[in-house]
């Protein structure tokens, strides 16, 4: 099987395959183990052995027990509090940009702002937030393993990601840009951690994809996935109601995946870059995800789905304006010290 194809089947079966398990495992935020899966296989190299594996989780458990630690700071000095937070903040965002570790830095933007959101209104919610950020990880990390035995990275393949090219004060912009983006999310969340926790996942995936636009192209790209984004989630939540049951959600997100990951890696013509795309595909899962449990808890999905989909635009109608007004700042300041503008285009992937 050609090595792209092989790509598009292993990304689309380890997201649906981590998508079924945290829903029969009957997780409390099920819908994170396959964005989690999504971070993790994306990028074409082969799965993280056992030892990342432990890596990764001791690193989370450090970023964890941080979160915890600033629960206090922001219940009795908040200002300080969110200054600390937008500090690791901005040194995962750099993280993402400078050393190429993108999934690494989301997981720890997710495990800082999710975690003290959550303990800001109850500790016990705090601690459920750390049981399924881990066990969401590792069931993430597990099918990937699975699925990797059958669709594998070629050899000559395999390597480490590449940090970004970017100039060392064009990479502090960058994730300054990211910082801010995440940050108005993360403020809400703080008031209503139940309501807004799905809107901070949703302002991760934009920081992340705010630092591969430029300017230019930050409204066509951001507002364009998150609108399609809402069409498909439409016509996923549409085709599971004629018969809604754990097994077709797999099969249908299985299906839909094979046409994102085959936009993703070029396999499907396409004039979007891959962020746009992953975007597209984490909006899905935090749209569908909530949908779902609305559902099984008698809510009315349809007016959760409005009220979601309206903050989305507006914090992506914010992520294009911080990206557009930081650009306008730096290349105002490169004009007035004479230094020649590097941030007309950014990397589109």
């Amino acid at each position: 099987m050609p090595l792209a194809t092989r790509r598009v089947f292993r990304l689309s079966l380890t997201v649906a395959l981590s998508l079924a398990a945290g829903y029969g495992m009957q997780l409390p935020l099920p819908y994170l183990a396959p964005i989690f899966a999504l971070m993790l296989t994306v990028t074409p190299a082969p799965p993280m052995g056992m030892k990342g594996l432990v890596g990764l989780i001791v690193l989370l458990a450090v970023t964890m027990g941080t979160g915890l630690l600033l629960v206090p700071v922001l219940i009795n000095y908040p200002a300080t509090g969110l200054m600390l937070v937008a500090v690791g903040l901005f040194v995962s965002n750099d993280l993402s940009v400078n050393k190429g570790k993108a999934a690494v830095g989301a997981f720890l933007t997710i495990g800082l702002t999710l975690l003290t959101a959550a303990g800001v209104a109850s500790f016990a919610l705090a601690l459920l937030v750390a049981k399924v950020l881990v066990v969401g990880i590792g069931v993430a990390v597990l099918c990937q393993w699975l699925v990797c035995l059958v669709f594998p990275e070629d050899p000559v393949t395999q390597g480490n990601p590449k940090a970004l090219d970017f100039e060392p004060e064009q990479s502090s912009w960058i994730a300054l840009r990211a910082t801010l983006i995440v940050m108005p999310a993360y403020l809400l969340a703080l008031i209503n951690p139940a309501m807004y926790l799905p809107l901070i996942m949703k302002s991760v995936s934009l920081g992340q994809q705010g630092s591969l636009v430029s300017a230019r192209s930050a409204g066509r790209e951001l507002l364009g996935s998150t609108f399609l984004a809402g069409f498909f989630s439409i016509v996923l939540w549409w085709a599971l109601s004629l018969s809604p049951n754990l097994w077709m959600f797999f099969l249908w997100t299985l299906l839909f995946g094979l046409y994102y990951s085959g936009k993703i890696y070029g396999l499907i013509a396409t004039r979007f870059p891959a962020s746009f795309w992953i975007n597209v595909v984490v909006t899905v899962l935090i749209l569908l995800g909530p949908a779902v449990q609305d559902s099984a808890n008698g809510k009315d999905v349809y007016k959760a789905f409005a009220v979601r989909m309206g903050l989305f635009v507006a914090v992506t109608l914010y992520a294009w304006a911080a990206v557009s007004a930081l650009e306008y700042i730096r290349n105002r300041r490169l004009a007035g010290s004479g230094a020649p503008s590097t941030a007309a285009e950014l990397p589109s992937c």
